[in-house]
């Protein structure tokens, strides 16, 4: 699974580039603020295993006004680094990395 170039960034961490991607629009459980917002890393130049972040914030474009924070390039960037010191091998092929930070989300009811 590679991600598209349309819609992604770029993030260069530690003198390697990476492309992110955060959905525009949210899922449905995402949308209601029943589950967290994700977005996807993978490399630059090599793409290989694709990680996928959760993060601990309702998606920005959520339909229930709950506040929510916009992904920040310094966040990605920890995500990064934190998936890299856990085993995340972004130039070799696999299944995603999943990355879960979602400790501290409430879900709306």
């Amino acid at each position: 699974m590679a991600l598209g170039k349309k819609g992604s960034r770029r993030i260069v961490v530690d003198g390697t580039g990476y492309r992110w991607r955060l959905r525009g629009r949210p899922t449905y459980d995402q949308g209601m603020c029943w589950s967290p917002c994700t977005y996807a890393v993978e490399h630059a130049d090599r793409p290989g295993t694709v990680l996928v972040v959760t993060t601990s914030q309702p998606h920005p474009s959520n339909w229930v006004g709950m506040p929510a924070s916009p992904v920040l390039p310094g966040d990605v960037a920890r995500a990064i680094r934190t998936a890299l010191a856990r085993g995340w091998t972004p130039e070799r092929s696999g299944s995603p990395f999943h990355l879960d930070q979602s400790d501290s989300f409430v879900p709306w009811r």
